[in-house]
């Protein structure tokens, strides 16, 4: 059984240490999760629109060489996203983006998923920029209602958003998130990102995400560690104590790390997640953790591979 990953993969321009030059790193959340999986052994697919620029062609040959299936990826003559990448003394980023007109945005519908895609993953620009929006969440909705198991990752980038290149309002957006509720097996934000959807800012809990469907709530807290809220309440582990390069990918690590869990214990349906129990999902938490610690610990999205994450 395959895990589809859908979204987005961009170049970030990443400033190099100690000087004024910009490097860049291929990246994008969706792009990032397959990554993840594919380097930690579990098979996986990647859906999205690629440049036939040369921009596009690394972001293939990353993909294949971490044991991605791209026979999903669409290609176009548009030309790759950009992230212009800012790192703050603790090594956390923010961004701002290049995506007018870019090939991404323009992904088709795939129509039809087999039987052996069990798993789609959504998240980030993805669900922002139209026409690829809309076509991700009507996915998105499919697929749930098929009876696959489903996980997103909303992934804010505030400076996508009310900008010139995007598509939609905060408030819009906050009421787009939420109908995706009902179709979301997992949902993964970080702490920041909750409190921008709403989460005790506006008077939403968590609690009112699952009584909108959603099975589990994974919520990454940085160097705290991570947290599930489910039916049967609140489960925690600690962060892995690590020397931070940068925080780059750092999420999307825990997002493609908990798929791989889950695909190898064959919790692959919906109903299978329901049924984790709290030491269930603490065994989840620690191994995405564990796995988060790598890449932060080292510059740019670069996620571990099956032997690194397997260590002591």
């Amino acid at each position: 059984m395959t895990i589809l990953v859908c979204g987005e993969a961009l170049v970030d321009l990443v400033p190099v240490h100690e000087g004024p030059l910009l490097s860049p790193k291929l990246g994008g959340g969706p792009f990032n999760v397959a990554i993840s999986i594919g380097r930690l052994g579990s098979p996986v697919a990647y859906l999205s629109r690629i440049s036939r620029d040369a921009f596009g062609e690394q972001i293939l040959a990353s993909l294949r060489d971490a044991g991605v299936d791209v026979a999903w990826v669409q290609r176009g003559d548009e030309p790759t996203t950009l992230a212009m990448t800012t790192l703050a003394e603790d090594g956390s980023a923010e961004y701002s983006f290049y995506a007018d007109g870019t090939a991404d945005r323009l992904v088709a519908d795939p129509g039809d998923l087999p039987d052996e895609i069990s798993v789609l993953s959504f998240g980030t620009l993805s669900l922002l920029y139209e026409p690829g929006a809309s076509m991700y969440a009507g996915l998105l909705h499919r697929a749930r209602a098929a009876g696959k198991l489903t996980m997103l990752d909303p992934n804010i980038r505030p400076a996508a958003i009310d900008s010139t290149s995007g598509d939609i309002t905060a408030d819009g957006f906050r009421d787009r998130f939420r109908s995706w509720l009902p179709s979301i097996d997992i949902l993964k934000v970080s702490e920041d990102d909750a409190h921008w959807l709403g989460l005790g800012t506006q008077g939403t809990t968590v609690d009112d995400w699952l009584a909108a469907g959603v099975t589990a709530v994974v919520m990454t807290r940085g160097g705290d560690g991570l947290s599930v809220f489910i039916a049967e309440g609140e489960t925690s582990v600690p962060g892995v104590a690590v020397d931070v390069v940068d925080t780059i990918g750092a999420g999307d690590t825990v997002h493609g790390a908990l798929l791989s869990f889950l695909q190898k214990e064959s919790i692959i349906t919906s109903n299978a997640v329901k049924e984790m129990s709290k030491q269930d999902w603490q065994q989840a938490l620690a191994f995405a953790a564990k796995a988060a610690a790598i890449t932060v610990s080292r510059p740019g999205a670069d996620p571990p591979w099956a032997s690194e994450a397997s260590r002591g």
